[in-house]
């Protein structure tokens, strides 16, 4: 932590103090803001066509999901929550625990399971997403139940929740995301007969939304905390100052988030395009971040700068070309499903809805895969303004600054292999909170199903044997030396070493055969001082990916060299000759390992002691898949040899 860093956490912490005589208790009464106006109208409405660009089948899976909402069915990070048509706003149902909802919350802990349960379940519900849902489902169907179950969760929340108390002000990055729900909220529901009831005539609202956007202003987050959390801060409020334009304090209030929002998504993203937390979701997260706010100041008549606009279309374009055939992002890093803005069936795929929604407002180049619209690309499109902006003619296939290198097979030669190598930085800022220790790391996938895989992040809070596995090195398709992670953790989301990787060869376009190359020194550390070489060569059309690994130490060293597969990839192991197969509708694949001779190498399934054999197909699930792990010895003069063929 810098000492810039240090003062700010004292002057925040003193800044706590004096206003925790603001808060208000349940039950307290409590004015007005003294700048409330008295005219208040909500502008920006979405024009009478917009709904006639949903198709006929998302609509219906829309009000689909409404119901499992409404029926107590609802799905929150993997858990069902019964009580989602009348929710206790501070119960995890991981834990069984409640949350502290009459404490002060400077005083709670947030990252302490034993006082709030599992934090992240106990959030999520009040990031308020199902009640967008509600209401795009009522803006679909005019259905009254619809309307009525939206507008009660968001009285029943608003009166749990006074300013300052309990867990749900701990957070700035909720409390951001929260006003770009009841944003939505109100402009889908503008036509209903009692949205002025719930909105602007509405004390809780006006105070809610007044002092969201006051504590936002006021804590913002800085220095090694500026990730996502610091853009979805800065979206919120500028949604809410120029969706909601009810105080004096309006203008001012749009215009510092305004320019922190393009400060911190310049900070965020590399030029190339990618976003510096080396996380791929969280890519997609502050990219639909971005878009939902700088639509909503182009639709109050406050546009972003054209440098923003440029930067959105860059992430758009990065975020399109790392795709695999099948529209499936690369899994790096660690991954929340976190989503700005959910008026789809939340099982679509939130890079589809992104990237539609980039495509809606900002257009797309020719190289773009297919991707299927949704409800969020209909409601941006219809209410942002076009542009012309500079974009990439060919697909991009390496992104130096993020040391991401996606080598591709050529259509000609048959199913595509897709290989993402990694040979970026470690994470963003001092702590890399959302990196994982992957330096050299690769992900393979055969017409878009995992070979290679990425296990994914699984957990943040609350089980500290399982987030320790899922970011460290063992976890992923690099090798490991001395028995310890490249990079050195110092806690969940706190890296106190980050291991530096540099690109030696990168050879990769539409060419038969494609080569990447890197080294990094997160061994430097051990004695002997050892550092790891990893060249790639993909040979299209002889459907072959060969790996050669490399250990420059003065001495041998202990290894483990990992290759993770896939959860729908069996494998049949006989020495150092893997069969693999899997099954793709009623088509039987196979594929062949060869695996680098004189390291013992064994099958991993479901192993809790010591973790192995384990991938997250989304956050808070895992299930069983298949590790296949060498151990031995190196020195300087060993190349290890991975040949894998595909069909």
């Amino acid at each position: 932590m810098s000492p810039t860093e240090v003062v700010y956490r004292t002057l925040d912490s003193g800044r706590r103090r004096v206003w925790a005589r603001r808060q208000v208790e349940p039950g307290q009464a409590v004015t007005l803001p003294r700048d409330t106006r008295k005219e208040r109208t909500f502008g920006s409405l979405l024009p009478p066509s917009a709904r006639d660009r949903v198709a006929t089948d998302t609509a219906s899976a829309v009000v689909q999901a409404a119901d499992r909402v409404l029926t107590g069915t609802w799905t929150v990070l993997g858990v069902t929550r019964a009580d989602s048509a009348n929710p206790d706003w501070f119960y995890d149902p991981v834990t069984g625990r409640r949350a502290p909802d009459d404490r002060l919350a400077f005083r709670i802990h947030h990252r302490d399971e034993t006082e709030t349960g599992n934090v992240k379940q106990v959030w999520e519900m009040s990031r308020h997403h199902h009640v967008t849902l509600l209401a795009a489902a009522w803006w679909l169907t005019q259905d009254e139940r619809y309307a009525e179950a939206a507008a009660g969760q968001l009285r029943s929340w608003w009166s749990a929740n006074p300013f300052l108390t309990g867990v749900h002000w701990t957070s700035g990055i909720e409390a951001g995301i929260r006003l770009i729900s009841w944003a939505w909220t109100r402009r889908l529901l503008d036509e209903w007969p009692k949205v002025g009831d719930l909105f602007e005539h509405d004390d809780d609202a006006v105070r809610q939304i007044a002092w969201h956007q006051e504590f936002l202003a006021a804590f913002t987050s800085r220095g090694s905390s500026a990730n996502n959390h610091v853009v979805a801060e800065a979206a919120g409020r500028l949604v809410a100052a120029c969706a909601f334009p009810w105080y004096d304090r309006t203008d001012k209030w749009r215009r510092s988030a305004a320019a922190l929002l393009e400060r911190e998504l310049a900070a965020n993203t590399f030029d190339d395009g990618l976003n510096r937390e080396l996380a791929t979701d969280y890519h997609c997260f502050v990219l639909e971040l971005g878009l939902v706010a700088a639509v909503e100041a182009d639709a109050a008549g406050h546009p972003l700068s054209q440098a923003t606009w440029e930067r959105l279309a860059r992430m758009a374009d990065a975020g399109a070309a790392i795709l695999d055939v099948s529209g499936r992002a690369p899994r790096q890093g660690d991954g929340d499903e976190g989503r700005a803005l959910v008026v789809d069936d939340p099982e679509h795929d939130p890079w589809a809805s992104a990237l539609a929604s980039a495509a809606a407002v900002l257009g797309a180049p020719e190289w773009w895969p297919p991707l299927g619209g949704g409800v969020e690309a209909s409601l941006l499109g219809a209410l942002g303004q076009s542009r012309q902006l500079p974009r990439p003619a060919d697909l991009p296939r390496q992104f130096a600054d993020a040391g991401l290198v996606i080598l591709r097979s050529r259509d000609q030669d048959g199913h595509e292999i897709w290989c993402r190598c990694d040979g970026g930085p470690h994470g963003f800022l001092s702590i890399a909170a959302h990196g994982h220790a992957d330096a050299l790391s690769l992900e393979v996938r055969h017409d878009g199903v995992d070979i290679f895989a990425d296990p994914g992040t699984y957990c943040y809070h609350g089980e500290p044997m399982w987030r320790e596995w899922f970011r460290s090195t063992a976890a992923h398709n690099t090798i490991e030396v001395g028995g310890v992670s490249q990079s050195e953790s110092g806690g969940p989301f706190l890296w106190d070493a980050h291991a530096q990787t540099a690109t030696l060869t990168c050879d990769v376009g539409e060419q038969p055969v494609q080569i990447w190359s890197a080294e990094h020194d997160g061994y430097r550390r051990l004695t002997p001082p050892t550092v790891h070489r990893r060249s790639v060569t993909l040979d299209s059309p002889a459907r072959r990916l060969t790996v050669v690994d490399t250990l420059d130490a003065a001495a041998a060293v202990p290894l483990q060299l990992s290759w993770h597969l896939g959860p729908d990839i069996a494998v049949d192991l006989d020495g150092s000759y893997a069969t693999l197969t899997w099954q793709v509708g009623a088509d039987r694949r196979h594929g062949t390992l060869l695996l680098p001779e004189g390291l013992a190498w064994s099958i991993n399934r479901a192993n809790v002691d010591p973790v192995d054999g384990w991938y997250s197909p989304r956050f808070g699930t895992r299930v069983p898949a298949i590790s296949l792990v060498g151990l031995g010895m190196a020195t300087s003069s060993t190349s290890l040899i991975t040949q894998l063929e595909l069909p």
